[in-house]
Protein backbone atom coordinates (compact mmCIF):
# COMPACT_ATOMS: atom_id res chain seq x y z
CA UNK A 1 0.00 0.00 0.00
CA UNK A 2 1.84 3.23 -0.99
CA UNK A 3 0.47 6.45 0.60
CA UNK A 4 1.64 10.53 -0.55
CA UNK A 5 1.91 12.87 1.90
CA UNK A 6 2.13 16.03 -0.27
CA UNK A 7 1.85 18.37 2.49
CA UNK A 8 3.33 18.90 6.08
CA UNK A 9 1.21 17.21 8.55
CA UNK A 10 2.24 16.03 12.04
CA UNK A 11 5.22 13.53 12.61
CA UNK A 12 2.42 11.49 14.72
CA UNK A 13 0.26 10.94 11.65
CA UNK A 14 3.24 9.93 9.49
CA UNK A 15 4.80 7.46 11.99
CA UNK A 16 0.80 6.19 12.57
CA UNK A 17 0.73 5.14 8.44
CA UNK A 18 4.73 3.71 8.47
CA UNK A 19 3.43 1.45 10.34
CA UNK A 20 1.25 -0.74 8.65
CA UNK A 21 3.21 -3.77 8.15
CA UNK A 22 4.11 -3.67 4.03
CA UNK A 23 2.83 0.54 3.56
CA UNK A 24 5.28 2.55 1.49
CA UNK A 25 4.57 5.78 3.11
CA UNK A 26 6.04 9.03 0.82
CA UNK A 27 6.79 12.22 2.01
CA UNK A 28 6.51 13.94 -1.72
CA UNK A 29 7.54 17.62 -2.71
CA UNK A 30 5.71 19.68 -5.60
CA UNK A 31 8.35 18.92 -8.06
CA UNK A 32 8.16 14.82 -7.79
CA UNK A 33 4.31 14.29 -6.43
CA UNK A 34 3.43 13.52 -10.29
CA UNK A 35 5.93 11.02 -10.46
CA UNK A 36 5.12 9.12 -6.95
CA UNK A 37 1.38 9.72 -7.47
CA UNK A 38 1.52 7.15 -10.59
CA UNK A 39 1.07 3.74 -8.21
CA UNK A 40 -0.67 5.33 -4.92
CA UNK A 41 -3.31 4.15 -3.50
CA UNK A 42 -3.99 7.58 -0.95
CA UNK A 43 -2.74 10.87 -0.70
CA UNK A 44 -2.94 13.20 1.89
CA UNK A 45 -3.14 17.10 1.44
CA UNK A 46 -3.85 20.29 3.34
CA UNK A 47 -4.25 23.33 1.50
CA UNK A 48 -1.14 23.82 -0.44
CA UNK A 49 -1.45 21.15 -2.98
CA UNK A 50 -4.26 21.54 -5.60
CA UNK A 51 -5.89 17.85 -6.11
CA UNK A 52 -6.89 18.79 -9.74
CA UNK A 53 -8.55 17.04 -12.42
CA UNK A 54 -5.40 16.56 -14.49
CA UNK A 55 -3.54 15.34 -10.98
CA UNK A 56 -6.22 12.61 -10.27
CA UNK A 57 -5.92 11.72 -14.29
CA UNK A 58 -1.99 10.49 -13.25
CA UNK A 59 -3.46 8.21 -10.03
CA UNK A 60 -5.21 5.27 -11.52
CA UNK A 61 -4.62 3.56 -8.47
CA UNK A 62 -5.47 6.38 -5.94
CA UNK A 63 -8.78 5.04 -3.90
CA UNK A 64 -8.79 8.25 -1.42
CA UNK A 65 -7.59 11.57 -0.65
CA UNK A 66 -7.39 12.58 2.95
CA UNK A 67 -7.80 16.73 3.77
CA UNK A 68 -6.14 17.42 6.85
CA UNK A 69 -8.48 20.12 7.67
CA UNK A 70 -11.97 21.33 7.00
CA UNK A 71 -12.22 23.32 3.92
CA UNK A 72 -11.77 21.19 0.45
CA UNK A 73 -11.38 24.10 -1.98
CA UNK A 74 -7.78 22.80 -3.14
CA UNK A 75 -9.70 19.58 -4.36
CA UNK A 76 -11.82 18.64 -7.62
CA UNK A 77 -14.54 16.85 -5.57
CA UNK A 78 -16.60 16.14 -8.86
CA UNK A 79 -13.42 14.91 -10.60
CA UNK A 80 -12.83 12.20 -7.44
CA UNK A 81 -16.16 11.22 -7.14
CA UNK A 82 -16.55 10.43 -11.09
CA UNK A 83 -13.12 8.19 -10.82
CA UNK A 84 -14.50 6.53 -7.57
CA UNK A 85 -11.93 8.72 -5.07
CA UNK A 86 -13.13 8.91 -1.49
CA UNK A 87 -12.09 12.61 -0.22
CA UNK A 88 -11.91 12.82 3.59
CA UNK A 89 -11.78 15.87 5.83
CA UNK A 90 -11.09 16.32 9.45
CA UNK A 91 -13.93 18.53 10.89
CA UNK A 92 -13.92 19.39 14.18
CA UNK A 93 -9.65 19.29 14.62
CA UNK A 94 -9.74 22.84 16.00
CA UNK A 95 -13.15 22.84 17.78
CA UNK A 96 -10.99 23.45 20.93
CA UNK A 97 -8.75 25.89 19.60
CA UNK A 98 -11.37 27.67 18.37
CA UNK A 99 -13.29 27.16 21.78
CA UNK A 100 -10.46 28.43 23.78
CA UNK A 101 -9.83 31.79 21.87
CA UNK A 102 -13.60 32.61 22.08
CA UNK A 103 -12.91 32.91 25.84
CA UNK A 104 -9.69 34.73 25.11
CA UNK A 105 -11.43 37.45 23.32
CA UNK A 106 -14.42 37.42 26.05
CA UNK A 107 -11.69 38.02 28.79
CA UNK A 108 -10.06 40.36 27.43
CA UNK A 109 -13.06 42.10 27.46
CA UNK A 110 -14.06 41.25 30.21
CA UNK A 111 -10.95 42.67 31.96
CA UNK A 112 -9.98 45.08 29.79
CA UNK A 113 -6.46 43.03 29.15
CA UNK A 114 -5.51 44.78 25.66
CA UNK A 115 -5.89 48.14 27.02
CA UNK A 116 -4.14 48.12 30.20
CA UNK A 117 -0.94 45.90 28.55
CA UNK A 118 -0.84 48.82 26.01
CA UNK A 119 -0.95 51.38 28.52
CA UNK A 120 2.06 49.35 30.94
CA UNK A 121 4.44 49.28 27.59
CA UNK A 122 3.79 53.06 27.50
CA UNK A 123 5.10 53.00 30.77
CA UNK A 124 1.36 54.38 32.71
CA UNK A 125 -0.09 52.65 35.97
CA UNK A 126 -3.74 52.56 35.05
CA UNK A 127 -4.63 50.81 38.05
CA UNK A 128 -7.10 52.76 39.11
CA UNK A 129 -9.37 52.98 35.67
CA UNK A 130 -8.61 48.65 35.73
CA UNK A 131 -12.33 47.94 36.98
CA UNK A 132 -13.30 44.41 35.06
CA UNK A 133 -16.27 42.12 35.67
CA UNK A 134 -16.33 38.41 36.63
CA UNK A 135 -17.34 35.67 34.00
CA UNK A 136 -19.17 33.85 36.88
CA UNK A 137 -22.87 34.79 37.15
CA UNK A 138 -23.09 36.05 33.93
CA UNK A 139 -25.21 34.75 31.03
CA UNK A 140 -23.39 33.50 27.40
CA UNK A 141 -25.77 33.30 24.61
CA UNK A 142 -24.39 30.85 22.10
CA UNK A 143 -25.75 31.19 18.66
CA UNK A 144 -25.29 27.95 16.86
CA UNK A 145 -24.18 24.50 18.64
CA UNK A 146 -22.16 22.39 16.64
CA UNK A 147 -18.96 21.25 17.49
CA UNK A 148 -17.24 24.81 18.27
CA UNK A 149 -20.37 25.98 20.40
CA UNK A 150 -20.87 22.99 22.46
CA UNK A 151 -17.14 23.05 23.19
CA UNK A 152 -17.65 26.88 24.36
CA UNK A 153 -21.13 25.47 26.19
CA UNK A 154 -18.65 23.05 28.34
CA UNK A 155 -16.16 25.90 29.57
CA UNK A 156 -18.90 28.03 30.23
CA UNK A 157 -19.95 25.83 32.39
CA UNK A 158 -16.64 25.27 34.30
CA UNK A 159 -16.82 29.20 34.61
CA UNK A 160 -20.42 29.13 36.27
CA UNK A 161 -21.63 31.11 33.58
CA UNK A 162 -25.77 30.52 32.70
CA UNK A 163 -25.78 29.32 29.00
CA UNK A 164 -28.55 30.08 26.61
CA UNK A 165 -28.68 28.79 23.13
CA UNK A 166 -30.41 28.79 19.80
CA UNK A 167 -29.92 26.47 17.25
CA UNK A 168 -32.82 25.46 15.22
CA UNK A 169 -31.32 22.21 13.89
CA UNK A 170 -30.57 20.84 17.58
CA UNK A 171 -32.99 19.22 19.69
CA UNK A 172 -33.45 20.21 23.60
CA UNK A 173 -32.29 16.62 24.68
CA UNK A 174 -29.37 17.32 22.70
CA UNK A 175 -28.46 21.20 24.29
CA UNK A 176 -29.55 19.65 28.00
CA UNK A 177 -26.44 17.47 27.72
CA UNK A 178 -24.25 20.84 27.57
CA UNK A 179 -25.99 22.34 29.93
CA UNK A 180 -27.81 24.88 27.55
CA UNK A 181 -31.21 26.43 27.79
CA UNK A 182 -32.72 26.60 24.10
CA UNK A 183 -34.39 29.83 23.60
CA UNK A 184 -35.84 32.28 20.81
CA UNK A 185 -32.92 34.28 19.29
CA UNK A 186 -34.80 37.33 20.78
CA UNK A 187 -34.86 36.49 24.10
CA UNK A 188 -30.89 34.98 23.76
CA UNK A 189 -30.36 39.15 22.77
CA UNK A 190 -32.17 40.50 25.35
CA UNK A 191 -30.65 38.32 28.27
CA UNK A 192 -27.41 37.41 27.71
CA UNK A 193 -24.19 39.74 28.70
CA UNK A 194 -22.43 37.77 26.06
CA UNK A 195 -23.11 36.53 22.54
CA UNK A 196 -21.12 34.42 20.69
CA UNK A 197 -21.38 33.58 17.39
CA UNK A 198 -20.59 30.03 16.21
CA UNK A 199 -22.83 29.22 13.45
CA UNK A 200 -22.56 28.57 9.56
CA UNK A 201 -22.57 31.49 7.12
CA UNK A 202 -25.91 30.89 4.67
CA UNK A 203 -28.60 33.23 3.57
CA UNK A 204 -30.74 32.88 6.80
CA UNK A 205 -27.86 33.77 9.10
CA UNK A 206 -25.55 36.39 6.60
CA UNK A 207 -25.73 39.61 8.63
CA UNK A 208 -27.81 38.15 11.19
CA UNK A 209 -26.03 40.95 13.74
CA UNK A 210 -27.58 43.80 12.00
CA UNK A 211 -29.17 47.43 13.61
CA UNK A 212 -32.28 45.68 14.87
CA UNK A 213 -31.04 42.81 16.29
CA UNK A 214 -28.33 44.58 17.93
CA UNK A 215 -30.46 47.05 19.23
CA UNK A 216 -32.70 43.99 21.17
CA UNK A 217 -29.36 43.13 23.03
CA UNK A 218 -28.86 43.96 26.25
CA UNK A 219 -26.91 47.96 27.09
CA UNK A 220 -23.65 47.35 27.31
CA UNK A 221 -23.18 43.35 26.28
CA UNK A 222 -20.38 41.97 24.45
CA UNK A 223 -20.11 40.17 21.30
CA UNK A 224 -18.17 37.67 20.21
CA UNK A 225 -17.22 36.21 16.69
CA UNK A 226 -14.92 33.91 15.61
CA UNK A 227 -17.02 32.00 13.02
CA UNK A 228 -17.39 33.91 9.82
CA UNK A 229 -17.44 37.96 9.31
CA UNK A 230 -20.44 38.34 7.74
CA UNK A 231 -22.61 37.07 10.18
CA UNK A 232 -22.06 40.56 11.11
CA UNK A 233 -23.04 43.73 9.70
CA UNK A 234 -19.88 45.87 10.45
CA UNK A 235 -21.43 48.66 9.81
CA UNK A 236 -24.47 48.90 12.21
CA UNK A 237 -22.14 47.09 14.72
CA UNK A 238 -19.59 50.42 14.91
CA UNK A 239 -22.29 52.29 15.23
CA UNK A 240 -23.54 50.38 18.16
CA UNK A 241 -20.23 50.50 19.57
CA UNK A 242 -19.87 53.77 19.41
CA UNK A 243 -22.88 54.67 20.97
CA UNK A 244 -22.48 52.62 23.95
CA UNK A 245 -25.05 50.37 23.51
CA UNK A 246 -22.74 47.61 23.22
CA UNK A 247 -20.20 47.11 25.48
CA UNK A 248 -17.46 45.74 23.37
CA UNK A 249 -16.79 43.36 20.63
CA UNK A 250 -14.36 40.45 19.81
CA UNK A 251 -13.75 39.65 16.39
CA UNK A 252 -11.56 37.16 14.84
CA UNK A 253 -13.40 37.34 11.49
CA UNK A 254 -14.24 40.04 9.19
CA UNK A 255 -16.31 40.64 5.90
CA UNK A 256 -13.33 40.99 4.31
CA UNK A 257 -9.80 39.97 5.52
CA UNK A 258 -7.51 41.93 6.10
CA UNK A 259 -10.47 44.48 7.14
CA UNK A 260 -8.31 47.32 5.86
CA UNK A 261 -11.50 49.89 5.34
CA UNK A 262 -14.21 48.12 8.36
CA UNK A 263 -15.28 50.72 10.55
CA UNK A 264 -14.27 48.62 13.06
CA UNK A 265 -10.63 49.10 12.66
CA UNK A 266 -9.72 52.04 15.11
CA UNK A 267 -12.24 51.76 17.79
CA UNK A 268 -11.39 51.46 21.39
CA UNK A 269 -14.01 48.88 22.41
CA UNK A 270 -12.91 46.20 19.75
CA UNK A 271 -10.35 43.56 20.36
CA UNK A 272 -9.25 41.82 16.89
CA UNK A 273 -7.03 38.97 16.07
CA UNK A 274 -6.25 37.90 12.43
CA UNK A 275 -8.32 35.19 12.51
CA UNK A 276 -5.86 32.83 14.03
CA UNK A 277 -8.72 31.03 16.41
CA UNK A 278 -7.95 27.83 15.01
CA UNK A 279 -4.12 28.11 14.11
CA UNK A 280 -2.95 26.36 17.62
CA UNK A 281 0.38 23.93 17.55
CA UNK A 282 -2.66 21.30 19.00
CA UNK A 283 -5.28 21.67 16.20
CA UNK A 284 -2.86 21.10 13.46
CA UNK A 285 -1.53 18.01 15.55
CA UNK A 286 -4.95 16.99 15.78
CA UNK A 287 -6.10 17.22 11.87
CA UNK A 288 -2.59 15.59 10.60
CA UNK A 289 -3.23 12.82 13.27
CA UNK A 290 -6.97 12.61 12.43
CA UNK A 291 -6.41 12.13 8.83
CA UNK A 292 -3.81 9.60 9.03
CA UNK A 293 -6.12 7.20 10.92
CA UNK A 294 -9.10 8.04 8.81
CA UNK A 295 -6.79 6.80 5.95
CA UNK A 296 -5.87 3.62 7.62
CA UNK A 297 -8.86 2.79 8.44
CA UNK A 298 -10.32 2.72 5.06
CA UNK A 299 -7.54 1.19 3.05
CA UNK A 300 -7.16 -1.52 6.06
CA UNK A 301 -10.81 -1.94 6.67
CA UNK A 302 -13.04 -0.50 4.28
CA UNK A 303 -14.34 2.19 7.31
CA UNK A 304 -15.35 5.42 5.89
CA UNK A 305 -15.08 8.70 8.21
CA UNK A 306 -16.16 12.16 7.55
CA UNK A 307 -16.19 11.83 3.93
CA UNK A 308 -17.16 14.82 1.48
CA UNK A 309 -18.37 13.03 -1.42
CA UNK A 310 -21.05 9.97 -2.76
CA UNK A 311 -19.50 6.72 -1.58
CA UNK A 312 -18.57 4.07 -4.50
CA UNK A 313 -21.39 2.75 -5.99
CA UNK A 314 -21.65 0.28 -9.54
CA UNK A 315 -22.74 1.74 -12.22
CA UNK A 316 -26.32 0.42 -12.32
CA UNK A 317 -27.26 1.33 -8.40
CA UNK A 318 -25.74 4.88 -9.43
CA UNK A 319 -28.24 5.28 -12.22
CA UNK A 320 -31.26 4.11 -10.81
CA UNK A 321 -30.22 5.82 -7.32
CA UNK A 322 -29.02 9.25 -8.55
CA UNK A 323 -32.07 11.15 -9.82
CA UNK A 324 -34.14 9.94 -6.53
CA UNK A 325 -31.42 11.09 -4.55
CA UNK A 326 -31.17 14.41 -6.00
CA UNK A 327 -34.95 15.07 -5.45
CA UNK A 328 -34.55 13.50 -1.82
CA UNK A 329 -31.94 16.27 -1.04
CA UNK A 330 -33.55 19.01 -2.84
CA UNK A 331 -36.79 18.27 -1.17
CA UNK A 332 -34.74 18.15 2.04
CA UNK A 333 -33.43 21.39 1.75
CA UNK A 334 -37.00 22.79 0.39
CA UNK A 335 -38.80 21.58 3.40
CA UNK A 336 -35.77 22.57 5.99
CA UNK A 337 -36.03 26.25 4.63
CA UNK A 338 -39.26 26.54 4.59
CA UNK A 339 -40.43 25.44 7.80
CA UNK A 340 -40.93 27.51 10.62
CA UNK A 341 -41.07 24.31 12.94
CA UNK A 342 -37.69 23.66 14.82
CA UNK A 343 -37.25 20.13 13.37
CA UNK A 344 -36.98 17.11 15.67
CA UNK A 345 -37.98 14.51 13.43
CA UNK A 346 -37.83 14.09 9.91
CA UNK A 347 -40.54 11.89 8.30
CA UNK A 348 -40.06 10.06 4.64
CA UNK A 349 -42.49 8.61 2.81
CA UNK A 350 -41.85 6.41 -0.24
CA UNK A 351 -43.64 4.89 -2.87
CA UNK A 352 -42.96 2.91 -5.50
CA UNK A 353 -39.66 2.37 -7.31
CA UNK A 354 -38.43 4.93 -4.79
CA UNK A 355 -38.56 2.20 -2.13
CA UNK A 356 -36.57 0.07 -3.77
CA UNK A 357 -33.55 1.75 -4.92
CA UNK A 358 -31.85 1.61 -1.73
CA UNK A 359 -34.03 3.53 1.05
CA UNK A 360 -30.70 4.14 3.28
CA UNK A 361 -29.24 6.45 0.62
CA UNK A 362 -32.41 8.47 0.17
CA UNK A 363 -32.74 8.94 3.93
CA UNK A 364 -29.49 10.40 4.08
CA UNK A 365 -29.67 12.77 1.00
CA UNK A 366 -32.80 13.87 2.49
CA UNK A 367 -30.63 14.59 5.94
CA UNK A 368 -28.30 16.05 3.61
CA UNK A 369 -30.23 18.47 2.12
CA UNK A 370 -32.11 19.55 5.92
CA UNK A 371 -29.19 20.06 7.30
CA UNK A 372 -26.73 21.48 4.73
CA UNK A 373 -29.16 24.77 4.88
CA UNK A 374 -27.49 25.64 8.53
CA UNK A 375 -24.26 23.73 8.45
CA UNK A 376 -20.92 25.17 7.54
CA UNK A 377 -19.39 21.22 6.99
CA UNK A 378 -20.12 19.54 4.25
CA UNK A 379 -22.90 16.76 4.47
CA UNK A 380 -24.05 14.05 2.24
CA UNK A 381 -25.02 10.43 2.32
CA UNK A 382 -21.63 9.08 3.87
CA UNK A 383 -21.38 11.63 7.18
CA UNK A 384 -25.46 12.93 7.14
CA UNK A 385 -26.24 10.11 9.63
CA UNK A 386 -23.60 10.95 12.34
CA UNK A 387 -24.20 14.45 11.93
CA UNK A 388 -28.18 14.26 12.17
CA UNK A 389 -27.89 12.02 15.44
CA UNK A 390 -25.23 14.40 17.05
CA UNK A 391 -28.10 16.98 16.83
CA UNK A 392 -30.72 14.99 18.05
CA UNK A 393 -32.76 14.73 14.85
CA UNK A 394 -34.82 11.77 14.41
CA UNK A 395 -36.02 9.78 11.25
CA UNK A 396 -38.90 7.81 10.84
CA UNK A 397 -39.75 6.21 7.31
CA UNK A 398 -42.73 4.15 5.93
CA UNK A 399 -43.25 2.64 2.32
CA UNK A 400 -46.81 3.41 1.27
CA UNK A 401 -48.77 2.17 -1.99
CA UNK A 402 -49.66 5.66 -4.26
CA UNK A 403 -53.18 5.05 -5.40
CA UNK A 404 -53.06 8.09 -7.64
CA UNK A 405 -51.18 10.51 -9.49
CA UNK A 406 -47.60 9.38 -10.01
CA UNK A 407 -46.74 6.08 -8.96
CA UNK A 408 -42.90 6.94 -8.09
CA UNK A 409 -42.73 9.71 -5.02
CA UNK A 410 -41.22 10.53 -1.91
CA UNK A 411 -42.88 12.85 1.12
CA UNK A 412 -40.67 14.75 3.06
CA UNK A 413 -41.91 16.47 6.67
CA UNK A 414 -40.13 17.98 9.53
CA UNK A 415 -42.20 17.65 12.24
CA UNK A 416 -41.74 18.82 15.74
CA UNK A 417 -40.98 16.49 18.80
CA UNK A 418 -43.91 14.02 19.46
CA UNK A 419 -46.21 15.33 22.38
CA UNK A 420 -44.36 19.02 22.31
CA UNK A 421 -47.71 20.55 20.77
CA UNK A 422 -48.52 21.04 16.88
CA UNK A 423 -47.93 17.90 15.00
CA UNK A 424 -48.32 19.54 11.71
CA UNK A 425 -45.01 20.47 11.07
CA UNK A 426 -44.04 21.09 7.56
CA UNK A 427 -44.19 18.62 4.35
CA UNK A 428 -43.23 18.54 0.91
CA UNK A 429 -43.64 15.55 -2.02
CA UNK A 430 -41.80 15.12 -5.25
CA UNK A 431 -41.41 12.76 -8.10
CA UNK A 432 -38.41 12.14 -10.51
CA UNK A 433 -39.92 13.22 -14.37
CA UNK A 434 -39.35 10.78 -17.37
CA UNK A 435 -36.24 13.20 -18.11
CA UNK A 436 -34.53 12.42 -14.19
CA UNK A 437 -35.63 16.13 -13.56
CA UNK A 438 -36.62 16.04 -9.96
CA UNK A 439 -40.18 17.86 -9.37
CA UNK A 440 -42.56 19.28 -6.80
CA UNK A 441 -45.91 17.74 -6.50
CA UNK A 442 -47.86 19.18 -3.46
CA UNK A 443 -46.48 21.43 -0.02
CA UNK A 444 -48.38 21.18 3.13
CA UNK A 445 -50.56 19.10 1.85
CA UNK A 446 -51.78 21.50 -1.17
CA UNK A 447 -50.97 20.24 -5.12
CA UNK A 448 -48.98 21.78 -6.87
CA UNK A 449 -46.06 21.20 -9.51
CA UNK A 450 -42.96 23.22 -9.72
CA UNK A 451 -38.96 22.73 -10.44
CA UNK A 452 -36.88 22.15 -7.41
CA UNK A 453 -34.17 24.37 -8.48
CA UNK A 454 -32.99 27.96 -8.24
CA UNK A 455 -33.48 30.90 -6.10
CA UNK A 456 -37.45 30.09 -4.65
CA UNK A 457 -39.73 32.92 -3.32
CA UNK A 458 -42.32 30.35 -1.16
CA UNK A 459 -45.76 32.16 -0.37
CA UNK A 460 -48.46 31.46 2.06
CA UNK A 461 -51.38 33.42 1.81
CA UNK A 462 -55.46 34.11 1.10
CA UNK A 463 -56.62 33.08 -1.94
CA UNK A 464 -58.13 36.84 -2.54
CA UNK A 465 -58.53 38.36 -5.98
CA UNK A 466 -55.51 40.33 -7.25
CA UNK A 467 -52.97 38.76 -5.33
CA UNK A 468 -50.59 37.63 -7.86
CA UNK A 469 -50.61 40.54 -9.48
CA UNK A 470 -49.73 42.26 -6.45
CA UNK A 471 -46.94 39.97 -6.50
CA UNK A 472 -45.97 40.03 -9.48
CA UNK A 473 -45.83 44.11 -9.65
CA UNK A 474 -43.78 44.32 -6.24
CA UNK A 475 -40.96 42.12 -7.88
CA UNK A 476 -40.70 44.18 -11.11
CA UNK A 477 -40.69 47.20 -9.17
CA UNK A 478 -37.35 45.84 -7.00
CA UNK A 479 -36.06 44.50 -10.64
CA UNK A 480 -36.56 41.19 -9.99
CA UNK A 481 -37.96 38.33 -12.63
CA UNK A 482 -39.83 35.97 -12.27
CA UNK A 483 -39.57 32.66 -14.07
CA UNK A 484 -42.18 30.25 -12.96
CA UNK A 485 -44.91 30.96 -11.08
CA UNK A 486 -46.62 28.01 -9.55
CA UNK A 487 -49.81 27.97 -7.32
CA UNK A 488 -52.27 25.78 -5.41
CA UNK A 489 -54.87 26.01 -2.95
CA UNK A 490 -56.81 24.08 -0.20
CA UNK A 491 -60.68 24.78 -1.27
CA UNK A 492 -61.64 26.72 -4.40
CA UNK A 493 -63.08 29.02 -1.86
CA UNK A 494 -62.19 32.89 -1.32
CA UNK A 495 -59.88 33.42 1.62
CA UNK A 496 -58.95 30.12 2.04
CA UNK A 497 -55.12 28.90 2.43
CA UNK A 498 -53.44 29.29 -0.87
CA UNK A 499 -49.42 28.40 -1.43
CA UNK A 500 -46.81 29.75 -4.28
CA UNK A 501 -43.44 28.61 -5.33
CA UNK A 502 -42.17 31.66 -7.41
CA UNK A 503 -38.67 30.74 -9.25
CA UNK A 504 -36.82 34.00 -9.57
CA UNK A 505 -33.82 34.61 -11.97
CA UNK A 506 -30.87 35.95 -11.07
CA UNK A 507 -29.43 37.37 -7.65
CA UNK A 508 -32.15 37.90 -4.94
CA UNK A 509 -31.63 39.30 -1.41
CA UNK A 510 -33.48 38.60 1.37
CA UNK A 511 -34.41 42.75 1.88
CA UNK A 512 -37.31 41.57 -1.39
CA UNK A 513 -39.23 39.56 1.63
CA UNK A 514 -40.24 42.56 3.57
CA UNK A 515 -42.39 44.85 0.84
CA UNK A 516 -43.63 41.16 -0.05
CA UNK A 517 -45.12 40.74 3.23
CA UNK A 518 -46.20 43.98 2.88
CA UNK A 519 -49.15 42.51 0.73
CA UNK A 520 -52.14 42.46 2.98
CA UNK A 521 -53.02 38.75 1.62
CA UNK A 522 -49.51 37.64 2.09
CA UNK A 523 -49.34 35.48 5.86
CA UNK A 524 -45.86 34.36 4.79
CA UNK A 525 -42.76 34.54 2.91
CA UNK A 526 -39.41 32.91 2.78
CA UNK A 527 -36.68 32.72 0.35
CA UNK A 528 -35.75 29.12 -0.62
CA UNK A 529 -32.28 28.49 -2.30
CA UNK A 530 -31.93 25.00 -4.06
CA UNK A 531 -28.28 24.87 -5.16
Amino acid sequence: MKVIVADKISARGVQLLKEQPGWNVVQTTKDNLVAEIADAQALIVRSATKVTSELLDKAPNLRCVGRAGVGVDNIDLEAATKRGIIVMSTPGGNAVSVAEHTFALMLSLARQVPRLDKAFHEGRWEKSSAAGMEMSGKTLGLIGLGRIGSEVALRAEAFDMRVLGYDPYISEAAAKEFSVELVPLDRLLAESDFVSLHTALSPATQNLINAPTLAKMKKGAFIINAARGELIEEAALADALKTGHIGGAGLDVFAVEPPKNSPLVGLPNVIATPHIAGSTTEAQEEVGTQVAVQVKDYLAEGIIRNAVNLPVLSAEQYRRVRPYMELAERLGSLVSQASDTRPSRIRIRYAGEVSEVGTHLLRNAVLAGVLNAVLDEKVNVVNAPAIAAARGLKVEEETRKREHGFPNTLEISVLPLQGGGSQEGFSAEGTVLFDGSPRILQVEGIPLEAQLEGTILYLRNRDEPGVIGQVGTMLGKYGVNIATFALGRKAPIQGAQAVSLVRLDGEVFNSILEPIQGIPAITYAKLLRLN
